[in-house]
């Protein structure tokens, strides 16, 4: 075989990624070696002399002649690989992928002349019949790991899965610990009412020194503070803090003039049903004796054209509430401080403990809602 003829083989069958240059020869997949210099049949019509090109610059050719033609040369200058000439590349590249079949620009004395350049290789020696395969296969390995260099496991480090185990079991019991808090005040509030049987919830609208029909919260209508007319529902009814802003997505709706929320993630026989508004300027005067109970944003001009004379006598009459992220800023609750206001805190990604901290707001708010009705 040729190295011409070879080259063209391998390159119809695509196969040129099995051709290696090994030192100063090319192996064709161990079926044939030549060397890089050797000149091929193909000749230059361009060249003086029409000098045959070398197998190293067929190959280059082959694997480049993508290129442009400056870029190509430029390349085979910088291999030190003589080039093909422009007149060569449509012809020579027509022959070695097969589009057409001969060349005038082939030597057929040096096809027939060429010295045989199969690729030496060495028997392997024959194998022992008489052993077992399993046997013979494993005195050919090389063992690379056993029982005791896995179990060692070097250059491994277990400290992270170690840490995130601590606090997920951290977490469980911070959970576990909220929950047996629930249930001991839901028991107390049974123990308080009575050894009745369990009844069916009823709705028990308060009045007395309140005033008559469904006590009222306010909530501030910026949208810049915790608590709004949006999420309030499911943070006092679930115990679950929603971020307004992704609850107004949820909604999709006009935002709502009232909205009315009930204690009903506990055991009480009797459920107290409050309206929750957000804008004071719309109740009249006998709306505002029943209003029970405030969320402050932390600002003055909150308290603007409300029916009464200062903080201390609003705060006298009406239960106070301030919700707060608990790793805000003290400064941010400087003002509220200064008030008869209960601070509540939640944290902003522990959503498990946004329940204890509703049941908080329900504990006072029944609590007051009992010594105004004496």
């Amino acid at each position: 075989m040729d190295p011409l003829t070879a080259l063209r083989d391998y390159t119809m069958r695509n196969q040129l990624e099995k051709i290696r240059r090994v030192d100063n020869e090319y192996n064709f997949n161990n079926e044939y070696s030549f060397p890089a210099t050797l000149e091929t049949a193909y000749r230059s019509k361009h060249i003086q002399n029409h000098q045959k090109y070398t197998l190293e610059t067929l190959f280059h050719f082959i694997t480049n002649h993508h290129l442009k033609h400056t870029e190509y040369l430029q390349q085979a200058r910088s291999f030190r690989i003589p080039p093909v000439t422009l007149p060569d590349r449509k012809p020579l590249l027509d022959y070695l992928t097969g589009i057409t079949s001969t060349s005038d620009s082939l030597d057929p004395e040096i096809i027939n002349n060429y010295p045989s350049y199969a690729y030496n290789t060495v028997p392997l020696p024959p194998l022992d019949v008489s052993k077992n395969p399993i046997q013979l296969i494993k005195e050919m390995e090389s063992p690379l790991r056993d029982r005791d260099t896995i179990l060692q496991c070097r250059n491994r480090d277990f400290y992270g899965v170690l840490t995130n185990a601590l606090k997920r079991d951290e977490e469980r019991q911070k959970a576990e610990s909220m929950q047996r808090k629930d249930n001991l005040v839901a028991k107390s509030r049974l123990e308080r009412g009575g050894e009745e049987g369990f009844d069916k919830p009823k709705m028990h609208l308060k009045g007395s020194k309140i005033g008559e029909g469904v006590p009222i919260i306010l909530v501030p209508s910026a949208s810049s503070t915790l608590i709004t007319i949006y999420n309030v529902k499911e943070f006092l009814e679930d115990g679950v803090f929603i971020p307004t802003d992704v609850k107004v997505k949820q909604m999709r709706a006009v935002k709502p003039d009232c909205v009315t929320v009930q204690k009903k993630f506990s055991r009480d026989r009797v459920v107290t049903a409050y309206e929750v508004r957000d804008k004071p300027s719309s109740l009249k005067a006998d709306d505002w004796d029943r209003v029970v109970a405030v969320f402050v944003l932390g600002k003055d001009w909150q308290f603007k054209d409300w029916p009464f004379n200062d903080h201390v006598e609003i705060f006298n009459k009406i239960l106070g509430f301030y919700l707060r992220f608990e790793d805000d800023s003290v400064e941010s609750a400087r003002v509220v401080k200064q008030w008869n206001v209960k601070i509540i805190s939640i944290s902003k990604n522990k959503r498990h403990q946004d329940r204890a901290a509703a049941l908080e707001v329900w504990d006072r708010l029944e609590e007051f809602m009992r010594s105004r009705s004496h």
